[in-house]
């Protein structure tokens, strides 16, 4: 039999696509649709994060900085839009987010998987007791135990700071290593780019938890989350994570 043309639609699977917001809330409230296309959206942006961290990861390994380098920069644009959609959610007010909140229970943004995933290849690992109990699916979980298993970025990076000859023996070895990057960057200057790359997404990441922060507590105040998390109060905690410490601190000691 023939197979039907290839469309736009087909392609992109949009009928199934669009099929896959639905609201609990009944009647359906209004504003439940825009939450659900929200973080329906912030998964494939998560996906596509996934999809350039492990390219820039395969490019370390073979020491290409430059296909390293164009894999940050897509990551991130990806940032930008997912600072943006904090301001789409934001139109939705406080009595609006309330008229299908309590439907949502025990659902909760901390059982994003693949947000876990980037934590957990950036180098941010949750302990393997905690892992156990985060409410996801067996695929899901699969997925997070190959990435506690895996070389995380910042592995990838001190593998080729080590092939280029760096001391990446200690914490203090690092620091000045990136010291001495960082103080001689005409030297080693596409180095010293992709180091800004990944200050640059650590720090972008950070911005965006700060965002999320403000605006669950313009949504519900201090309230519990749900799922039975502590709401704002844990994520203001997750504000301080970094994913290259080491990184972070050569600051303090550069012009010393």
């Amino acid at each position: 039999m023939a197979t039907a043309p290839l469309t736009y639609g087909s392609y992109l699977r949009v009928p199934e696509l669009l099929s896959l917001q639905r609201p609990l809330s009944d009647p359906p409230h209004h504003d439940e649709l825009l939450f659900i296309l929200i973080h329906q959206v912030y998964e494939l942006w998560f996906k596509e994060t996934l999809h350039e961290l492990d390219a820039a990861v395969r490019f370390l390994d073979s020491d290409d900085l430059l296909k390293a380098g164009k894999a940050f920069r897509r990551i991130h644009a990806v940032q930008h839009i997912l600072a943006a959609q904090v301001d789409v959610l934001e139109t939705m007010t406080p009595q609006d987010f309330n008229a299908f909140r309590t439907g949502l229970n025990p659902a909760s943004g901390f059982q994003s998987a693949q947000f876990r995933e980037i934590e957990f290849r950036c180098g941010l690992r949750m302990p393997e007791e905690a892992l156990r109990h985060l409410d996801v699916t067996p695929q899901e979980r699969a997925n997070l135990e190959r990435r506690l298993r895996e070389p995380t970025l910042y592995d990838a990076l001190k593998g080729h700071l080590a092939r280029q000859g760096f001391d990446v023996s200690s914490h203090d070895a690092l620091v000045q290593t990136f010291r001495t990057i960082y103080e001689n960057d005409e030297a080693h200057y596409a180095l010293y780019l992709l180091l800004e790359d990944l200050i640059e997404f650590d720090e972008r990441v950070r911005l965006w938890r700060g965002r999320h922060v403000l605006m669950v507590e313009r949504m519900i105040g201090m309230k519990p989350g749900t799922g039975g998390s502590l709401g704002v109060s844990y994520l203001q905690k997750t504000l301080q994570r970094r994913f290259f410490p080491e990184l972070w601190e050569v600051r303090t000691v550069l012009g010393a």
